[in-house]
This record gives C-alpha cells, sequence and structure tokens, in this order.
C-alpha cells in the first residue's frame, strides 16, 4: 500500500526530528516520520553529557577555540569546513531550543549555565579544560527529544511508529522513497517521495559490550551499501572509556565534568601520567587505550583485575544529586553500589560510529571523491559522515552534530522540494521486500540470535580498541562465514504482526554487512589515528594516510577502496598531546 509524501524522515531521533521541523515551517510540505520505535524512545535520549556551545557563559570562549578541538580531537582527519559550520551554527540553535522550550539548566544570573569541563574540550588552543557545554541535568539528549516532538506534533508532521525502514525506491538513479515494514500490521508499505533523509543511528550492538540500545543495528547504512553507496571512514568505531563494567551500560562523561576521577587497582589516579594537563577530560580514544593499558600491564582492578574505577567519593552529596542524577540512578539499578561510598567499576565500550554514509555540508548523500550528490537522498546524524568527527568524536559534540546537520538537510530538503522537476517514479517493488519475503518463507534450521551473539563476539575480540592484521583477517573470515549461516537462518513465528523474531533477523542482516565494512576499511588502513589503532602500525602516518576512505561494494566478498582528501584549513597536524 502506498503512502504519498513530499518528504519522508527515516529515524525519529534528535537529527529526523530537527529535519522534521524545519521541512515543517513550509506548510504545503506533507512530511513523515517513520520509525522503528516510538520517537522519544529514540536513542538520542541516552546522550547524557550535553551540547558543546561556545556560548562563554561560564568563563571567555570562543569560536575558533571549539573548531581547533573539534580538529585535534578528530587527529587532524576532520574537514575544516564542515567543523567550522559545526561550531558557529550550534551557537543560533542552543538559543532557538530554548526558545522552543528546551528546560536547560540556569546559571545563577538566568542565563544558560554551562557545565565545567568535557573531554578534549579547552580554552585558548589547548592550555587548559573550560566550561563549554550547555545541559539539562544529565538527561540533555532526553530533552531535545521532548522539544523537538512536540514541535513537530504542533506544526503537524505525520508520524508512522513501529515502521521498519527496509529498503530506499531508487529509480533512474534518484531517490523516489523508501519502503517499510509494518511491525504492529504486518506487511511491506511503500512511501514514494521527492526527498528521503536517513538519521538512523549508529550500529553500535555489533559489539558484545556497548552503550548503545538494541535497536542501533545500522539499519540506514546498510540499506545505503546495498544500493552501491560508499561508506566513509568505517574503520573508526569510537569506544567509552566508562561503560559499567560487564554491561557496557554509559556513565556520562560529565561525571569527569564535575570532577569524579579514574583510579586503578592500586588506587593511582593513573591519567596523570598520560595526559598531564587534561587527565580524565582527554579524548575519549585516549582515554580508553589507557585504561587497557593499565590492565594490560597488571594495575586493573575488580577480582579479575580487568577493570578501573570511577571515584566519586569526594564529589558533595548535593552535587551528585542535582547535576548527576541519572548517572547515581544507573550506578545504583545496575550495580546495587552507593557512589557517596564505592568505587565504581567500569571498562571502555563501543559507543559511536565517527563514520557512515558519505554527505556534504547540506546532507547530500555523495557517490563519490568529487562529492556528486544522489538526488533526493540525505543523510543526517550518527549514520553519516560529513566529516566533523575525523578520526575521533569530541565529548558533547554528537548532539551538536545531530542538530547542526539535521537542521541543514532539512533546509535543503525543502529547496530541493521547490525546484521544477517532478519526483521520480517508484518502483513497483523493492529489494526490501524480497528480503522479508525470503525470511518468511525460509526453512532453515539457523538461529538469527546466535549468528548475532556469535558476531558481536568476534568483534569484540578483534575489531575493538586495539586492532592487528592477524586479528582483523581473522574477524573477516568469521564475518563470511556468519552470511553463510544467516543464508540459512529459518523463523519459528511467521505471522505479520509483531514478529520481533522477523525484525531481528533483518536487522542481524544489517549487522553483519556493517561489520564486514568496518573491518575491511579497518585493513585497510595501516596506521593509528584516532579511534583506530593498529599495533601492527602504532603511529599516525600523515604522509600516506591524510585521507578520508570510501568503500564500495562490488560483489559479495568485493570492494573498492577509493580515497577522498581531506578539507583542511588553518589547523595543521602536529603532535597530538594532553
Amino acid at each position: 500500500m502506498p503512502f504519498r509524501f513530499d518528504a519522508v524522515i527515516v529515524g525519529g531521533g534528535g537529527a529526523g526530528l530537527y529535519a522534521a521541523l524545519e521541512l515543517a515551517r513550509h506548510r504545503d510540505l506533507r512530511i513523515a516520520v517513520l520509525s522503528k520505535l516510538h520517537p522519544l524512545r529514540s536513542h538520542t535520549g541516552a546522550a547524557q553529557g550535553g551540547i558543546g556551545a561556545a556560548l562563554g557563559h561560564a568563563e571567555e570562549d570562543r569560536v575558533e577555540w571549539h573548531i581547533f578541538d573539534t580538529v585535534k580531537g578528530g587527529d587532524y582527519l576532520t574537514d575544516q569546513d564542515a567543523v567550522e559550520i559545526l561550531c558557529t551554527e550550534v551557537i543560533d540553535i542552543v538559543y532557538e531550543l530554548e526558545r522552543l522550550g528546551m528546560p536547560f539548566d540556569r546559571a545563577p544570573d538566568g542565563r544558560i549555565e554551562q557545565r565545567i569541563r568535557a573531554g578534549g574540550h579547552t580554552r585558548n588552543f589547548g592550555e587548559r579544560p573550560l566550561a563549554r557545554t550547555c545541559y539539562a541535568a544529565d538527561r540533555t539528549g532526553q530533552m531535545i527529544l521532548y522539544t523537538l516532538y512536540q514541535q513537530c506534533v504542533r506544526h503537524g508532521v505525520q508520524f508512522f511508529d513501529e515502521f521498519q525502514v527496509v529498503d530506499l525506491l531508487m529509480e533512474d538513479g534518484r531517490c523516489a522513497g523508501a519502503a517499510a515494514w509494518d511491525i504492529r500490521r504486518g506487511g511491506v508499505h511503500t512511501f514514494p517521495a521527492k526527498a528521503v533523509l536517513l538519521a538512523t543511528g549508529g550500529w553500535g550492538y555489533m559489539y558484545k559490550v556497548t552503550t548503545n540500545a538494541v535497536s542501533l543495528t545500522g539499519d540506514g547504512v546498510a540499506i545505503a551499501w546495498r544500493h552501491g553507496i560508499p561508506l566513509e571512514d568505517m574503520e573508526f568505531y569510537q569506544f567509552h572509556p566508562t561503560g559499567i563494567y560487564k554491561l557496557g551500560v554509559l556513565l556520562s562523561e560529565a561525571s569527569r565534568g564535575e570532577g569524579v576521577h579514574l583510579v586503578n587497582g592500586q588506587g593511582e589516579r593513573f591519567m596523570e601520567r598520560y595526559a598531564p594537563v587534561m587527565k580524565e577530560l582527554a579524548p575519549r580514544d585516549m582515554v580508553s587505550r589507557c585504561i587497557w593499558r593499565e590492565i594490560r600491564e597488571g594495575r586493573g582492578a575488580g577480582s579479575n583485575r580487568d577493570c578501573v574505577f570511577l571515584d566519586f567519593r569526594h564529589l558533595s552529596e548535593a552535587l551528585r544529586r542535582t547535576k548527576l542524577p541519572e548517572v547515581m540512578e544507573l550506578i545504583r539499578a545496575y550495580l546495587g553500589l552507593d557512589p557517596g561510598h564505592d568505587l565504581i567499576p567500569v571498562q571502555p565500550t563501543a559507543h559511536y560510529a565517527v563514520g557512515g554514509i558519505s554527505t556534504d555540508v547540506w546532507g547530500r548523500v555523495v557517490i563519490d571523491e568529487r562529492n556528486t550528490p544522489l538526488p533526493g537522498l540525505y543523510a543526517a546524524g550518527e549514520c553519516a559522515c560529513v566529516s566533523v568527527h575525523g578520526a575521533n568524536r569530541l565529548g558533547t559534540n554528537s548532539l551538536v552534530d545531530i542538530l547542526v546537520f539535521g537542521r541543514r538537510a532539512g533546509r535543503d530538503m525543502a529547496r530541493y522540494e521547490r525546484e521544477d522537476d517532478p519526483p521520480p517514479k517508484a518502483p513497483p517493488r523493492s529489494r526490501g521486500e524480497e528480503e522479508i519475503d525470503r525470511l518468511l518463507a525460509g526453512d532453515g534450521t539457523e538461529s538469527a540470535a546466535r549468528v548475532r551473539e556469535n558476531l558481536r563476539q568476534v568483534m569484540q575480540d578483534h575489531v575493538s580498541v586495539f586492532r592487528t592484521e592477524a586479528g582483523l583477517r581473522r574477524a573477516l573470515e568469521s564475518i563470511y562465514e556468519l552470511k553463510e549461516r544467516y543464508a540459512r537462518v529459518g523463523l519459528r513465528d511467521r505471522g505479520q504482526t509483531f514478529n520481533q523474531d522477523l525484525l531481528e533477523a533483518w536487522e542481524t542482516g544489517c549487522l553483519l554487512d556493517v561489520a564486514e565494512v568496518t573491518t575491511v576499511s579497518a585493513l585497510a588502513r595501516t596506521e593509528s589515528r584516532g579511534a583506530h589503532y593498529r599495533e601492527d602500525y602504532p603511529q599516525r602516518d600523515d604522509a600516506n594516510w591524510l585521507k578520508h576512505t570510501l568503500l564500495y561494494r562490488t560483489g559479495d566478498r568485493d570492494h573498492q577502496v577509493r580515497f577522498k582528501p581531506v578539507a583542511m584549513g588553518r589547523f595543521l597536524p602536529r603532535e597530538r598531546t594532553y
């Protein structure tokens, strides 16, 4: 059954909602948001720390300092024209969110308060940490969702909750809409549209220990990959230093911003050795590696010496209660510990996809190293690569990214809708619908759940914080074996309504694809940079690798790697010390 809209947004998180709101301001446009969850359950709600913006409310700050920190934090692989847009436009966005009803914490003078510190953010080009983070306690992402969703409802955006998008509709080299499985009622529906935005988030669930929800399975990225669209810088997957031990549940960087310390099994505040200026507030890739080094060298904590501790005990009860309420709640719920008296065990956990679908600064999906746009298709948020994060994302810049480029994508989609050329005619049937039919009809004996869990363990073991060629090759062979098993998957539930068995099987196929791309890209980059650390190539190699990777699918096990130049600017590569 076809639904007809001018624009279709795939994903109900911060990027998708902001794009939908921007489109909805043009009242003659019909906008649909497709989401496999209710938008208020989107993963943006898990973002605790805040929004980095050089407002200068707490102390002197400048946009160029924010740009420098982002470029340096990204290990100089960031496109500096995009970073300038990111750090400049976020200031206006923070004030716009305030006008839309966002309940920011307030300073005594009534202005938006800015948190003391966040990892990698400094004053005067690295002199010392500074306050740049605008926040709503430690529930900033959740408040963004509520604010934008309410405004979208107010402006008449139509929501299709519990619709799993399974394919893009492509015709004559243009995007013509999307196809989605109706989870509640069954059946694949087509949504013809002149413009489609992919805002489907990340794919951290391909790792065993992750901060990501089970819904983050790389759907949009896998769909684009299957259509021959290149994926950019997929080797860079960021691990957050402070996930709850063995569970991976995120304990926000806001904790360290409020003065929480990392200590090893000997009670030593070990980050003073590695980053004497920034200490715990060095970039995430660096802190994660330092934690694993402490564990490898026998200074880990816990009964197995395979974690370290967060120490909250020197913070006042009032500060913990008012500034970090969600962190306190998570610790008590998952560990049964009291942060006022107990040390909290943590370990690095898979957190954020730095690469993704290659786009320009207006969110338009591009198909080559010359930034040639694919008409009608956009991407924004974690599933996209602009690239403003380069090789590693700074804390708080994820919310900046989804807001700045979600809004810009919405604006350009509105411009594109105004062009005279008619929308392309959507094909009658999609490859995604054929895949759904295959899964429902399949009589194989293989379990999608077993395939998925085996994949997550493989990625955790071989494509994690530290990587080697031998480990990456083992991982790739395992992924290909798992793909063969996936082809023999059989479902117990063949029903049409609320078929979770079907949904999870389809998501497993997406995870296999993004895991393959991540591993192939990691094998190709023979250097260490940011979140990609090769123990067999431990040095950054600017002479050969100061460039973006673009990976194309050319066959079942065949790939083509191309390279795109980094858009350099005033900040040239130098040693990355903190």
